[in-house]
């Protein structure tokens, strides 16, 4: 049984126009993702229209395609496989204007027969996207489409509610899908499984059992050439305003009425409203030394390139439970971790010498990356005479799992759920402008940046800013192979 006939794809043969086709994103994921959704069978039939400001034809656009392929795809290139994929590809200069777009949309279309869909992705910079939803409005290309925006949503609250209300005049919000591609790996989505699906965990999952959770993704890359982009970004509108508040939402959300787009939209948004506004006492901002160094930034730049901090939810389940969340360019380790500590025993009977308590509260662990894997530490009794007791973990790792042939790439899931109009893993437009606004006391009035050395942690205020509690990272322990 194809995967159209299971549910898995669209029902319909796509029309995908590419827009920033010959950009970084596009060759690293879009392409490769687009490739593979096609030639497995994901997709009952489609025609892709490469868009950018290269003036190029549509056999370079091909050159092009096969070379990113090469380089970055992560499953092999069979010639027939190629044959197939570029036969349906075309290229338009973004100076092409309107009318020749619509006339190529529509001649694929009718390539294709059928009733087909449109996919808008806009695979560029977000000051540059309104200039091409009004093309794509001059070009008559509304009707039967999606519309896949990148982030940053704005850069506040007044600049997120003006970008909604120039695109809702062109695309009504049922059609606009604005991604985050941390929320299309198999590991956030297996947070919900791993929730609401075991009554295990679910009954605990509050602020009589928990202590506090921390969402924890600090990376061991720099900048990369986009030192210029970043100076005006910094990592809270980078990071955790489009990535760490979405991964939270999933981990707060209270139980969906059904496993559909709406209701889990509903319980997201229900989340973002609890949240207190971000006091800038609560916040930790740093720049790695060597910064300013880098081409486009300013030579006395208060960008930061860390940020930790403190968030509370204020509703029933998690009255009283800090959420830390953390992340940041140049740090010690690349992790991507949720990691949830329980409430420790109101009282021990064990001797103060035996090692309880040594090692901090019970943890369940989520890792974020690709590997995927659960743990859930806890005491127990080592073995021998005497009662000493050490940490142990129960670990699950996805590459154990029958099916991990079958996982997609972010990317590839997402621009799926996009096709099939399915938004349950995207950000809507009421949510990203709640997080703004649960965000301006710390963008009005940010604290201090403090610098911090390459290869460490961040800046030491963020032991006072945990304190007394610890920070999950670095690990005590390793995951095991």
């Amino acid at each position: 049984m194809s995967k159209v006939a299971t549910g898995v794809g669209p029902k319909h043969p796509q029309v995908v126009v590419l827009v920033g086709a010959t950009g970084d994103l596009a060759k690293r994921k879009l392409i490769p993702g687009l490739y593979h959704l096609f030639t497995a069978g994901f997709i009952p039939d489609c025609r892709i229209i490469g868009l950018s400001l290269d003036d190029i034809s549509a056999e370079d656009f091909r050159s092009l395609c096969l070379s990113s392929l090469n380089e970055f795809s992560k499953r092999p290139v069979k010639d027939e496989d190629w044959k197939r994929f570029s036969d349906n590809l075309n290229y338009l200069p973004l100076s092409a204007g309107p009318e020749k777009l619509h006339t190529t949309v529509v001649e694929a279309e009718n390539a294709l027969g059928g009733d087909c869909r449109r996919l808008h992705y806009l695979s560029i910079p977000p000051k540059a996207a309104l200039s091409v939803i009004e093309l794509l409005g001059k070009a008559n290309l509304v009707e039967r489409a999606h519309v896949v925006m990148e982030k940053p949503f704005g850069v506040d609250l007044k600049s997120a509610v003006a970008l909604n209300k120039e695109v809702h005049k062109v695309f009504n919000e049922s059609q606009v899908f604005r991604i985050d591609h941390f929320l299309g790996k198999e590991p956030a989505q297996n947070i919900l499984a791993f929730r609401f699906a075991n009554g295990l965990f679910e009954p605990i999952w509050n602020r009589n059992f928990i202590d506090n959770i921390q969402i924890d993704v600090p990376e061991t890359l720099g900048l990369d050439g986009r030192s210029g982009f970043y100076e005006n970004t910094g990592a809270f509108r980078d990071m955790v305003v489009t990535h760490l508040f979405q991964i939270l939402a999933f981990v707060a959300m209270e139980p969906p009425a059904a496993l559909d787009p709406a209701s889990i939209t509903e319980e997201k948004r229900k989340v973002f409203k609890s949240m207190l506004k971000i006091e800038p006492t609560d916040v930790v901002l740093g720049q790695f030394s060597g910064y300013r160094d880098l081409p486009g930034v300013d030579p006395e730049s208060q960008t930061e390139t860390f940020i930790a901090l403190k968030c509370t939810i204020d509703n029933w389940r998690w009255a009283g439970v800090p959420f830390y969340l953390r992340t940041g360019k140049r740090l010690a380790e690349g992790q991507r971790i949720i990691s949830i500590a329980f409430q420790e025993p109101p009282r021990s009977m064990f001797p103060i010498d035996s090692g309880v308590g040594l090692h901090g509260p019970d943890h369940l662990t989520f890792d974020l990356s690709d590997t995927s894997r659960t743990s859930l530490s806890f005491y127990g009794k080592r073995p021998g005479p005497g009662m000493k007791l050490d940490k142990h973990s129960l670990q699950f790792s996805m590459d154990e799992n029958k099916h991990i042939g079958d996982v997609l790439e972010a990317y590839e899931r997402l621009i799926l759920d996009a096709m099939r109009g399915d938004h349950t893993l995207f950000t809507s437009s009421e949510g990203i402008e709640k997080l703004w606004e649960v965000s301006a006391p710390l963008i009005e009035n940010p604290p201090p940046v403090l610098r911090y050395a390459q290869g460490t942690w961040g800046p030491n205020a963020i032991h006072q800013l945990i304190a007394p509690k610890a920070w999950r990272l670095p690990f005590e322990r390793t995951w095991r192979d």
